[in-house]
Order: structure tokens, then sequence, then C-alpha cells
């Protein structure tokens, strides 16, 4: 059986070079693990005005889209050392209204990357905060930090440092393991 995994990508580029370490995750992920882009470029800015019985359709469709996961990836850059601003609206929207957030009890992830050396460690470290307000269970190890990205890719933007592939393969082995262990966790929070 194959876990449902929910990709959310930081950047709203077509070309971004965070979209195309979820595709290469995609595209490598065991068997145990179906990972999906869900899409957040579309979303309008959270204002708890527009929440009412019938919010913005966007908002419905990735709060539902979040909620049938079994778990949750990002994939980030890092934007003035923190998470983009598409990012935070995104995680803003999935966790109302109050009481029903979209987040809550998942299994998750967080890839940081970026062009420098320190490969988005800010917008990791912001975004593991911000999950655990919202009761995400995020893997602790390995934590996955990609500087000079584009360094590794080919001219089609493809993964083709050997190192780099290595790493993300041993990240969703063990990413694999943790969706599967804290799935209970997340079918009690599912049901309450």
């Amino acid at each position: 059986m194959s876990r449902q995994i929910a990709v959310i990508v930081g950047s709203l580029r077509k070309d971004a070079l965070s979209r195309k370490i979820a595709q290469h995750l995609i595209d490598t992920a065991p068997k145990g693990l179906k990972l999906n882009i869900v899409e957040i470029g579309e979303l309008p800015l959270y204002n708890e005005d527009l929440d009412t019985k019938t919010p913005p359709k966007a908002w419905v469709d990735f709060r539902n889209a979040v909620k049938q996961a079994d778990g949750v990836l990002f994939v980030t850059p890092e934007y003035n050392r923190s998470v983009p601003g598409a990012l935070k609206n995104a995680i803003d929207v999935g966790s109302r209204p109050y009481g029903a957030s979209a987040w809550n009890g998942k299994p998750g992830a967080v890839v940081s990357l970026s062009q420098g050396a320190i490969g988005g460690f800010g917008a990791n470290h912001h975004l593991r905060q911000m999950l655990v307000f919202l009761d995400v269970l995020p893997l602790q190890q390995p934590e996955i930090y990609l500087g000079s990205i584009q360094k590794a890719l080919d001219e089609n933007g493809h993964v083709a440092d050997e190192g780099v592939r290595s790493l993300l393969a041993g990240f969703l082995k063990r990413f694999e393991h943790w969706v599967a262990t804290h799935s209970a966790a997340h079918e009690l929070a599912r049901a309450s």
C-alpha cells in the first residue's frame, strides 16, 4: 500500500530549483510513498474575513488535498533567511479555521535548498518551528540542506550529482519509514 504524500513546493517559479528537486523526489520515491505536488500559487492571501461558511474555493481544495494526504513533504528555497511568503500563506490557509487544521497530526519532512552554501538553513528551521505548533511530526534525521544546488543539476534540470542522489535516496527511505511509523497518530488526528 502506497501512502499519499502532499508535496508543497515553496517557490512559485515554473523552473524553480525547488520544483526540480521535488520532481526528482517524486520520480525516485520508494513504492511505499506516492508523492504529489499540491499547488499553492493560486491561494488567495489568508484573511479571516473570507473564512466564512463559503471560503474561497482554492482554500477548500487545498485544505482537502492536505487533509486527505497521509503525510506532507515541504521542498523550499530560502527567502531572506526564512520561508517564501507563498509558503507561509499556504501554511496559514491550511491551519484554519481554528480547530480544523489540515496539518494536524501528519508526519512530515523538510527539504531546503539554496544556490548559496548554507542550503536554506534559515527557511528549514523557521518551517520546523511552525510545524511543531501545527502538530506536524517532522522527520528529525537526516536533515536536508542542499547548498549550491544548481551545481548538482544537469542542463535538463535533473539531479546529476551522485552524492546528492544518494543523500535524497536515503532520505526518502527514512521518510517512508517515518510515515509508516507515525500513520497511527495521523489516523487518530484525522478521526478527531
